[in-house]
């Protein structure tokens, strides 16, 4: 099995990026979706993202939002990969110079094989819990209804805690794992505790 890569979503303050960084997290997403808890600004990105290292990824997750959006996004921060959490299409995605992630909401009826498909320019594709409004709504779905053959990397959402995401590892087999309300004291505000353990559980699931 390869090492499961390690996401950890909606950071708003500098001693969670630490926390994150410390513990071993292979990316850093920001929210830039106005309606979240954990939204931060462009300005509040930039200064987040000077405190991340060499080789973790900034992540910028965008839910429906206008190409003007992004683009003054990715003048403001540093950004490496592009989340698209909302109903985009791949036109939506395209054109920015950075590759993408695109996020699919689990329900009844949805045909992963055909949505992946519809992405083929993705990087990866998200798995997350349908939920009213977009993310972090700390519900997880049955990690069953994934089909095998996804044409795309697997990121897996959705629920994730440490005391679940071994068992997700093994079940799933993910390329990683994103986390984001799993690893809260509050909305927004991360718990250090929380994510060393999350991090370990990751660890733990390979043995």
């Amino acid at each position: 099995m390869h090492r499961t890569r390690i996401k950890i979503c909606g950071l708003t303050r500098e001693e969670d990026v630490r926390a994150a960084v410390s513990a071993g997290a292979d990316a850093i997403g920001f929210v830039f979706y106005p309606p979240s808890p954990r939204f931060v600004s462009f300005e509040r990105a930039a200064e987040l993202a000077r405190l991340i290292p060499p080789f973790v990824t900034t992540v910028g997750l965008f839910v429906n939002a206008g190409r003007d959006y992004v683009e003054n996004a990715l003048e403001a921060v540093p950004l490496q990969v592009l989340q698209f959490h909302g109903d985009e299409t791949e036109a939506d995605c395209v054109g920015y110079g950075l590759p993408y992630i695109k996020a699919g909401r689990m329900r009844p009826g949805l045909d992963l094989l055909k949505y992946a498909a519809s992405f083929p320019c993705a990087q990866g594709l998200l798995l997350d819990a349908f939920v009213e409004g977009y993310g972090g709504g700390g519900e997880a779905f049955d990690w069953s209804l994934i089909p095998s053959g996804l044409p795309l990397p697997l990121i897996l959402s959705g629920g994730l805690h440490a005391g679940n995401v071994a068992e997700a590892v093994r079940c799933v087999q993910p390329w990683a794992v994103d986390v984001s309300s799993g690893v809260e004291a509050a909305k927004g505000i991360k718990d250090a505790d929380r994510i060393t353990e999350f991090v370990a559980g990751v660890q733990n699931a390979h043995g």
